[in-house]
């Protein structure tokens, strides 16, 4: 507890990550200083480099997913800040009074310009104290050096991202809709929270969180998942699923697939090749655009293991569009399948033993 105030407080935060975002911010300030001695040259005039870009490098190549640390928050942020700082050093001379207002400003500016960027603070801090450089090139500084500076750490940072498979600029998930093209929710949102409970949490909290609305949103409703397989971890697919597997080969005519899928009363066909092994599957509506085989029309097939939590099949189970999860060995040959209404009585069931032996406790 004594070092509890030292305890880093970013969720997600590893040794790996913090790593790479060292080299990251080592390669992002010194090209962009260097670039910057190249266009603008070395002269006392202007700064090659501003400081702030010390504290946008922070961001991009440590929390490259947070909002304040997108391409237009580093580039509007900073340049918008200082243009602030300049603006107000040049109508107010008196130095504590100037430095309250620009920061002031450059918030206000920021937040309406949807580019809240915290090193902006700092641009237009140095806009206001940067000395005889900065005054020299006046209404210049806020696009050369400080815009120059943000494009080309942004510019470096995107490829930097892009090597090391991360991304950015992050894109926030897009919100589920009903793949039925109605006004609905999707099936796995129409229980638990919903997005107004958010809104509400959010405004009950009085408090500002570095992560984007729908991102926040995506996370809820993955710690629902987790911890719904946590608490039903023992309920395995091999538990659950049907084991006389009924499937047709790639080569079989359409004919033949719907005939199986009627005769069987079922929805879904995984689809084998002449090794036995899973390739596909398909249902009703992929076989109306059928002409030929099925091997044509065949979509992706669900997988799991036999070992794998059967309740962590929820998400591919309600996305409205498949009906039934495989189940595989390693070499992808089929041992079971576990469809929709597999794992909805599982769940009834779990749910009736749980209340039995709560009653029984009580």
């Amino acid at each position: 507890m004594a070092f509890r105030l030292f305890v880093p407080i970013l969720a997600g935060a590893t040794l790996r990550e913090r790593l790479i975002a060292c080299i990251g911010a080592t390669i992002g300030i010194a090209l962009t200083g260097a670039i910057g001695g190249l266009v603008l040259g070395n002269g006392p005039h202007v700064p090659l480099l501003v400081a702030p870009m010390g504290a946008s490098a922070v961001l991009l190549f440590a929390v490259p997913a947070s909002p304040l640390a997108q391409p237009w928050s580093i580039i509007g942020g900073n340049t918008i800040s200082a243009l602030v700082g300049v603006i107000v050093a040049h109508f107010i001379h008196e130095p504590a009074l100037a430095t309250g207002i620009a920061v002031a400003l450059a918030i206000a500016a920021m937040s309406f310009a949807r580019c809240l960027h915290p090193p902006g603070g700092a641009a237009a801090l140095t806009a206001v104290f940067g000395g005889p450089a900065v005054t020299a090139a006046g209404f210049l500084f806020p696009f050369v050096p400080v815009a120059l500076n943000s494009i080309v750490l942004v510019a470096l940072g995107y490829g930097f991202h892009r090597l090391s498979r991360r991304s950015y600029p992050h894109v926030p998930a897009p919100a589920p809709k009903s793949p039925h093209g109605t006004i609905d929710p999707p099936p796995q949102e129409r229980v638990g929270f919903r997005p107004e409970d958010i809104d509400a949490a959010l405004g009950a909290l009085h408090e500002t969180f570095d992560i984007d609305r729908n991102d926040l949103e995506r996370l809820l409703r993955q710690v629902e998942l987790q911890a719904m397989v946590r608490t039903h971890r023992t309920l395995l697919c091999e538990d659950i699923m049907s084991r006389d597997v009924v499937s047709v080969h790639e080569d079989d005519t359409a004919d033949q697939a719907r005939r199986l899928l009627l005769d069987h009363n079922i929805r879904t066909l995984p689809v084998i090749d002449t090794e036995a092994r899973l390739v596909g599957a398909v249902g009703l509506r992929e076989l109306t655009r059928a002409t030929d085989t099925v091997k044509g029309v065949m979509s992706k097939a669900g997988t799991a293991s036999p070992d794998t939590p059967a309740m962590s099949l929820l998400p591919v189970l309600t996305d409205g569009r498949s009906h039934a999860v495989v189940i595989v060995d390693g070499e992808r040959h089929i041992l079971g399948l576990i469809t929709q209404t597999d794992l909805l009585a599982a769940a009834a069931r779990v749910q009736t033993t749980d209340k039995a032996l709560a009653m029984a406790v009580g």
